[in-house]
Parts: structure tokens; sequence; C-alpha cells
């Protein structure tokens, strides 16, 4: 997918501490990056690493302790709790690992249920951009089908056409195939891939896996709360980029993913209630 000139995300020596007692952790130690529209790349590194931390920050989960972050052109640093949740709601799509869906709705209405968060549109018209989403993504014919009722493999495409349904300008995918198995994770890949090229769709997908990684289109790769390495397909550095990363060996650990999983159940908790309303 061709990039155009101006980022999406622009972050500037982006740093973020948390202080246990007297120990001060620097999860992200000082990291700049640039992500262009139409970017199909990824962020690796081991357990600890700061490559969730990151994406939270990049995401607007969570607040930076020092550095700068621009999100289409305009700094959110200082955005108050409600800036920061319409920026959220607008501009960025997420994509969990654990998929997120809720369980007593169906297909569609998982879809839908962003949009209540988001400027007023009537139902018909919700209806209609959920159910193309789920047409885009290969599941028109679920789209009454509840989570149970689907594979993993289906399921994490419903969490991604939700991911979409407010035309984010970025979609930031927390190991989206950490739970699917191989055959599944390709044809997954795949769709994100064609998202990518056919939609124009942004994508930053943080990863373990050198497989995965190696679908995209540039890795940045962190140790330590740092950038080691930031390199193209095909670029110099390319498959020793992938190598050390794979090499660096664990999963992201439940720790480094709290804020996710929290803002997960949020967004369950949140949508349930909406749900019935």
């Amino acid at each position: 997918m061709t990039t155009s000139l101006q980022p999406i995300l622009r972050a500037r020596e982006l740093v973020k501490v948390y202080r246990r007692g007297a120990a001060e952790v620097r999860a992200v130690d000082g990291i700049s990056l640039e992500v262009a529209a139409g970017e199909f790349m990824a962020i690796m590194g081991r357990s600890g690493s700061g490559k969730t931390t990151l994406l939270d920050l990049l995401g607007c989960l969570l607040r930076p302790t020092a550095g700068e972050l621009e999100v289409d052109g305009r700094s959110v640093i200082g955005a108050s709790d409600g800036e920061l949740a319409g920026v959220r709601q607008s501009r960025i799509g997420f994509v969990f690992q654990e998929f997120n869906l809720i369980p007593t709705l169906n297909a569609i209405e998982n879809v839908m249920l962003p949009l209540r968060y988001g400027p007023r549109r009537g139902a018909g018209a919700a209806r209609r951009r959920a159910t193309e989403l789920l047409e885009l993504v290969g599941l028109g014919d679920r789209l009454r089908h509840r989570p149970t009722e689907l594979s993993g493999g289906e399921q994490q495409r419903v969490a991604i056409a939700r991911s979409l349904v407010n035309d984010p300008a970025v979609v930031l995918a927390d190991e989206p195939t950490g739970e699917l198995d191989s055959t599944t994770s390709t044809a997954l890949l795949g769709m994100l891939r064609a998202l990518n090229g056919e939609r124009g769709v942004t994508f930053v997908i943080v990863t373990h896996d050198a497989g995965v990684a190696g679908s995209t289109d540039r890795v940045v790769r962190l140790q330590d709360g740092r950038v080691m390495a930031d390199v193209q397909r095909d670029g110099r550095g390319w498959r020793q980029a992938l190598g050390a990363a794979a090499g660096d060996g664990a999963r992201t650990a439940p720790g480094e993913r709290r804020v996710w999983a929290r803002l997960g159940r949020m967004l369950n908790r949140a949508r349930a209630g909406a749900a019935e309303r």
C-alpha cells in the first residue's frame, strides 16, 4: 500500500514511567515513531520490551510521562479525559486478542455497538454500515449468529468489523492471532492485508510472532522500552530484525496486557448496559 506524507500517528521522545515504591520502571524510554496513512506494520519484542505499553500510548489509553504525541496532526498531550475518549472513538480502532464480543448479542449487534457512542445515526444506517463490514470480512451469512455460534476466526472477524465501524484513521491490534490456530491465523492475516491494500486501512499490529510480523511491510523491534530496529520489508536489516525478535522468545506477559484487559472489560460493561437500554 502506498503511504501518504502526513503521518496519522507521530510520537516524539515518548516516555512512560511506572513507580513501584522506590523503584522506577521506564516501560517506554524515549521512543520516536511515525505511522503514515496506509501502513501495514508490526511492533515486536519480548515480554517486558514495552510494546504493549507503546500501543496503549499510541491509542490514547495511557498518558505519557513525557514526550509528544499527535493523532492526525493534533497533539493529544494535555487533552482532557473526554477529549481522549473522543479521539479513541472517532480516530482509532482496537482489536483484542480475546475478541471481547458481547455474548448475548449477535454479530451485527456487536458491530453496531460503537455507533452508540459517536454522532447519532439512524438505526437503519447503523445496521447497513455493520452489515456492509461483516460482508466485507466474509461473514455475510453469519449476521445473526452469537459469539458462541462462531469459530475463533469468525469471532475475530466480527471484532475487526467492529473496529472499522467508525471509519478510524488507524487500527491498533494487540496479538490479533494469539488465540487462533496457524491456518486460521494465516487466513486472518490475508484478510487484514486485503483491507489494507483494497481499502487503505492502516494497521499497527503488536505481535511476538515473527511469521505475523513477516507478513507486514515494516517492523519496529523494541527492547527495554527502546527502538532497536525500524526496518522496511526487503530493506537492510529486515531478516535480522525478525530473527532477533523471534529469538526474544516469549509471548506478551499477562501483566504487560493489563490496560488492554481492563479496557476490554470496561467496553463490555458499557456495551452491555447500552444494549439493555
